[in-house]
């Protein structure tokens, strides 16, 4: 074997070259053209790029004990009795949202959603075994929380964190309903071990857990505001003159809203200001949406008891709800598996296979993800506990048909059906064709 360069310089997501290999290490080429790495410290040799593991994404960063408090909650979560043995939604894709709505609320017994779920896309032929309900949850979450319905809105600091809309009830007048709806949604993905494709600001889940909101809290919500309030924290606020009330926008009308009896003839000194912070966050977050954030806990506690709650911290019920936002790819790889024989860790595919992955940026995987799985989010302790039809059920790829065919997934099974493509081009291109252009079920098994 001879030394050899590669012809191509690898790229990240970004389009930059990945740069010089780390120190002592070499690449070469095999007889058969195969490129190999050696490491000169350790004198071993693989195949994998060294450079790529430093984009594999954050490291997992969750304790046992967080682990092992997820595992007390799944043994206490009582199991429905006197139900049948599944229950039945049939939704259209293109009216999923009042289509579920219907189906979820007409519901008078709340134990019958912790039976096993039947998810039916009307037209489609693809059979429940966990992978159309996760499908079901993940497609039905971007509905309930698009902003356009407006029960939900993006907080002020970017366009993706939710927050719920306090003038909701003007965009839709069942709207209480609507939040009861959207509890149970969230309680029956916690309760069946899905995920819910949304996030929301820090303080809606303090709300859920019924703890204390803080002026910190606000930071990561409006930082302009925050700094205001900070700013008043740390001064003499007389030169303001601000009193116990505030303007509330409806629509380009003010309205003065009192945060104390008589507030607005209370001004704010020095002795008060605290108190005059606390209520501001009092009514930024709980009073301004209270109705709705106990219409959506009624739902959400028709399944899962608030007691159970109280063993989570806000940031472990983020996880709970929605998963992992970044995507490890090097966990991602760590517990995958390969079926049928043909396919393992050093084959050229997969070394090629994983090299795209690497490549790809954080939406690109959550989009693969959701492709194979039915989601895009990742369960709270990683790719370990991924779960499919038959319980746990781990990432797997499978050697499938020909050059000329584009990659096929089951997500009842978590299992990629990866033809053998010859070259990491073409690879490339067959997936990101299939993930950004597949919806629905047809000829899954």
């Amino acid at each position: 074997m001879s030394p050899c360069r590669s012809k191509q310089p690898l790229h990240d997501a970004t389009g930059d070259t990945l740069g010089p290999l780390p120190a002592g290490w070499e690449e070469r080429i095999t007889d058969d053209s195969r490129i190999f790495y050696v490491d000169h410290a350790t004198k071993t040799t693989q195949w994998e790029d060294p450079r790529l593991k430093k984009l594999g994404g954050p490291a997992m960063r969750y304790s046992i004990q967080y682990k092992k408090k997820y595992d007390n909650f799944r043994a206490k979560l009582r199991k429905p009795e006197s139900v049948p043995n599944k229950f039945d939604i049939k939704v259209s894709r293109s009216n999923i949202l009042e289509d579920s709505y219907r189906g979820i609320m007409a519901v008078k017994k709340p134990e019958l959603l912790k039976t096993k779920l039947w998810i039916e896309f009307e037209g489609e032929t693809g059979l429940d075994y966990a992978g159309v309900s996760k499908e079901w949850f993940y497609i039905l979450s971007k509905e309930m929380f698009n902003p356009y319905y407006g029960l939900f809105e993006y907080s002020a600091i970017d366009d993706y964190t939710l927050q719920i809309n306090p003038q909701s009830g003007l965009a839709n007048e069942e709207h209480l309903s609507y939040f009861r709806f959207i509890g149970r949604i969230c309680g029956m993905a916690v309760y069946h071990g899905r995920l819910i494709d949304a996030y929301f600001i820090r303080p809606f889940y303090k709300m859920m857990l019924h703890r204390h909101i803080s002026l910190k809290d606000l930071e990561s919500v409006d930082s302009e505001y925050f700094n205001s309030l900070q700013w008043i924290l740390e001064n003499q606020p007389d030169c303001l003159e601000l009193t116990f009330s505030v303007d509330e926008d409806v629509f380009g009308d003010k309205k003065e809203v009192e945060l104390k009896e008589n507030g607005r003839d209370i001004k704010v000194t020095n002795e008060n200001k605290s108190e005059y912070i606390q209520l501001i966050i009092k009514y930024r977050f709980s009073d301004r949406v209270k109705k709705q954030m106990l219409a959506f806990m009624e739902g959400f506690n028709d399944l899962i008891p608030q007691q159970l709650l109280t063993m989570f911290d806000p940031n472990e019920l983020e996880l709970l709800l929605a998963g992992l936002q970044d995507i490890d790819v090097n966990d991602w790889k760590a517990f995958t598996k390969y079926r049928g024989g043909e396919y393992n860790t050093n084959h050229p595919v997969v070394i090629n296979f994983w090299k795209v992955v690497y490549l790809f940026n954080n939406e690109q995987r959550s989009r693969l993800l959701q492709f194979v799985t039915g989601t895009s989010r990742v369960p709270m302790n990683g790719f370990a506990e991924l779960y499919g039809s038959n319980g746990h059920q781990p990432f797997t790829i499978e050697k499938w048909g020909t050059p000329a065919d584009l990659p096929r997934a089951h997500t009842c099974f978590n299992r990629l059906d990866l033809p053998p493509y010859s070259t990491l081009e073409e690879l490339r291109a067959k997936l990101l064709f299939a993930i950004e252009n597949t919806e629905g079920f047809d000829g899954v098994d």
